[in-house]
C-alpha cells in the first residue's frame, strides 16, 4: 500500500504529506524544470554576470574615489552608499552564486566556483563546505545544518533551550552588524573547541587560514585605503566601516527571511535515512520561504528572495530563478506543498517573532 511519508517534528497543516509515488513523480517534474534552464544557458547569461562584475568594480571605485573627498559631507554619504552597494552586490550577487558553481560552464577564471575568492572577512573555501556542502544537502535537518540557528539562536521549538537564549533579542542586533564574522568563525566550530570535542591542535589548523584572510581583509580596509587617502583617512576609515555594516546588515536580513519565518520547518536527522530525491526537493520547500519584489530588490538580494528556487537549483544562474518560480509555484499547488512567499516586511516581522518567541522555553 503506497502510504503518505510522514515528517516528524514540527509539520505546517498547510502541508500534505506525499505518497513515495508521489515524491517520485514530484521530483521529475522539479527535474524538468531544472533542465529546461541547463539546455537554455548561454551567451545572455554570460553578458548578465560580466556585467554584475564590471558594475561592482566601477561602483566599488567610484565610491573609494569619494571617499577621498570624505571631508565633505555629501561627497562622504555618496561614497559610502557606493561602496556598500558594491560590497552588497560583490557578497550576494556575484561571490555566493558564483561559488555554487552556476557559472563554471563559461570556463572563465573569474566565474570558477572552486577558486573565486570574495570580499569578507571568511575564507571561501570555509563556505563552500558549511553553506554549498553542509547547509545545502541537510537543509534544516537539526544536528546537522549548522546554519539551524547559527549556534547561537533557538529559532524553532526542537532546539535545547538555556537562560543564555533569554537575551538573544539583545545580541540579534551586534550578530546583525557583525554578521560576515559569523560566517567566518562558523566552520570552526567552537562550541566544540570549549567542550573539547575538537583538540586544540585541529583548531589553530583550521584558524590559520583563516586568520590569514581576516588580516587581509582588514588592512585592505582599515589600514591600506585610509593610509593612502591621506587627510582623508579617517572619513574613508568610517566609510569602510559603515559599508561593511550596510553589507552585513542586508545579507543578515535576507538570509534570515529565506530561512526563519512562521511557516519554515525543521526536520529530525531520521529524515536521512533512505531520503530520495523528491522528498529532498519538499524539504527544501518546507524549509524555505520567498521574498516578494521589483527586478532591482530581486538582483540586490543575488536572488536568494527566490530562496525556495534556490535551495532546489543551486547551481543554476540564480538570475534564472525569477524565470522558474510560477512553475515551481504551480508544482507545490499541484502537491499540496505550501510555497512560501510574502513581502520583506512580512517575512522579516515573522523573522523577528521567532527571535522572541524562542527566547522563552516554548514547546510549540
Amino acid at each position: 500500500m503506497n502510504m503518505p511519508v510522514k515528517i516528524e517534528f514540527f509539520k505546517n497543516p498547510k502541508n500534505r504529506d506525499l505518497t513515495a509515488a508521489e515524491l517520485d513523480a514530484f521530483a521529475r517534474e522539479l527535474d524538468q524544470i531544472k533542465q529546461e534552464v541547463l539546455d537554455d544557458l548561454g551567451e545572455k547569461d554570460a553578458k548578465y554576470i560580466r556585467r554584475v562584475y564590471s558594475t561592482i568594480r566601477y561602483s566599488s571605485l567610484a565610491g573609494r574615489a569619494c571617499l577621498f573627498l570624505g571631508w565633505f559631507p555629501p561627497a562622504w554619504l555618496l561614497g559610502t552608499g557606493l561602496l556598500g552597494f558594491a560590497k552588497i552586490m560583490e557578497n550576494m550577487e556575484l561571490g555566493h552564486n558564483v561559488m555554487h558553481g552556476q557559472y563554471d560552464w563559461m570556463n572563465d577564471p573569474k566565474f570558477n566556483g572552486q577558486t573565486y575568492e570574495w570580499d569578507t572577512v571568511g575564507t571561501s573555501d570555509n563556505w563552500r563546505q558549511t553553506h554549498n556542502y553542509k547547509h545545502h544537502t541537510y537543509t534544516n535537518v537539526k544536528g546537522m545544518d549548522d546554519d539551524v540557528g547559527y549556534g547561537v539562536f533557538r529559532l524553532f521549538p526542537e532546539q535545547r533551550w538555556s537562560k543564555f537564549t533569554l537575551i538573544q533579542p539583545m545580541y540579534i542586533v551586534p550578530f546583525s552588524l557583525l554578521f560576515q564574522w559569523g560566517v567566518a568563525i562558523q566552520n570552526l566550530e567552537l562550541g566544540k573547541v570549549l567542550y573539547k570535542r575538537k583538540s586544540m591542535a585541529e583548531f589553530k589548523r583550521e584558524w590559520q587560514p583563516a586568520q590569514k584572510k581576516i588580516m587581509k581583509q582588514m588592512f585592505k580596509d582599515y589600514v591600506f585605503f585610509p593610509l593612502i587617502a591621506g587627510p582623508a583617512a579617517l572619513p574613508v576609515f568610517a566609510g569602510n566601516l559603515v559599508a561593511n555594516g550596510i553589507r552585513n546588515v542586508w545579507t543578515f536580513s535576507i538570509i534570515f527571511c529565506g530561512h526563519f519565518t512562521k511557516d519554515v520547518e525543521v526536520f529530525p536527522k531520521t529524515i536521512l535515512k533512505d531520503e530520495s530525491r523528491g522528498h529532498w526537493y519538499m524539504r527544501q520547500i518546507r524549509g524555505s520561504s520567498n521574498l516578494t519584489g521589483s527586478e532591482a530588490f530581486h538582483i540586490l538580494t543575488g536572488h536568494l528572495s527566490h530562496q525556495i528556487e534556490h535551495h532546489l537549483f543551486p547551481d543554476i544562474p540564480a538570475r534564472r530563478y525569477r524565470q522558474v518560480a510560477p512553475k515551481v509555484q504551480a508544482v507545490c499547488e499541484k502537491y499540496g506543498l505550501h510555497y512560501n512567499n510574502a513581502s520583506f516586511v512580512k517575512q522579516f516581522g515573522e523573522v523577528v517573532g521567532r527571535i522572541f518567541k524562542y527566547a522563552l522555553p516554548f514547546k510549540k
